[in-house]
């Protein structure tokens, strides 16, 4: 039988209440009383940045949009081609709690020296860095077409798309963490960026589809 939830800590931000709490073994993320994230499994996290890493072939400067519980940190401190590795997360309240309760996991991958996380607006941040990163990964709420912050569709957008890809320089690589597939913006990546790839992912624990991963280049 597991254990019932035990809430470790409960925080307002400007998006709503965020809940920490342990579950067993591990941790899981609430955002305004929806399931976002936990400590389980990690691999289509992971896979967000390998295999954007992968299909540039020479990156150097990888920004990753959204630090989670940390898994596609992990994965990044773990490719030694890498030389700059930027994490944003808007919420200070999870910064903080990978000094406490989420020590154990990322510590040592925080301390990296290639590593700088910064408490920001993913698309505001994407706006004022054009051209700045060889790769751009994001995991920002539950994908293109399951947010939890309303605020957050508009970075699945072609307007959002377009910021994404102002980040990028000449042939880089974006790539896009879904909770489940989101077929119209595979098609709007396929309109405007090259080499598009799904890669899909099942979860440890069925919750209704695979966690999916799309890439592409940008194009020029």
């Amino acid at each position: 039988m597991t254990d019932p939830p035990h809430v470790l800590e409960r925080v307002t931000t400007p998006r709503g209440e965020l809940v920490l709490r342990r579950v067993g073994a591990d941790l899981e993320v609430i955002s305004n009383g929806v399931f976002l994230m936990d400590t389980r499994d990690g691999r289509s996290e992971r896979a967000l940045v390998r295999e954007a890493v992968a299909l540039h072939g020479a990156a150097g400067d990888l920004l990753i949009g959204g630090l989670g519980v940390g898994f596609s940190l992990l994965e990044a401190v773990g490719l030694a081609a890498l030389v700059n590795i930027e994490v944003l997360e808007v919420e200070p309240a999870l910064v903080g709690w990978h000094r406490t309760h989420l020590a154990d996991r990322t510590e040592a991958a925080l301390a990296d020296p290639r590593v700088r996380v910064v408490v920001a607006d993913v698309a505001a941040h994407l706006a004022a860095h054009p051209a700045g990163y060889d790769v751009v990964c994001l995991d920002v709420d539950n994908g293109p077409d399951w947010t939890v912050t309303e605020a957050n569709a508009e970075l699945y957008s072609p307007a959002g798309l377009a910021l994404a890809l102002g980040a990028l320089r000449p042939r880089g690589v974006l790539a896009v963490w879904s909770a489940n597939a989101a077929p119209a913006y595979e098609l709007l990546l396929r309109e405007n960026l090259d080499d598009v790839r799904v890669v899909t992912v099942d979860a440890l624990v069925a919750r209704g589809g695979p966690d999916v991963v799309y890439l592409g280049r940008r194009r020029g």
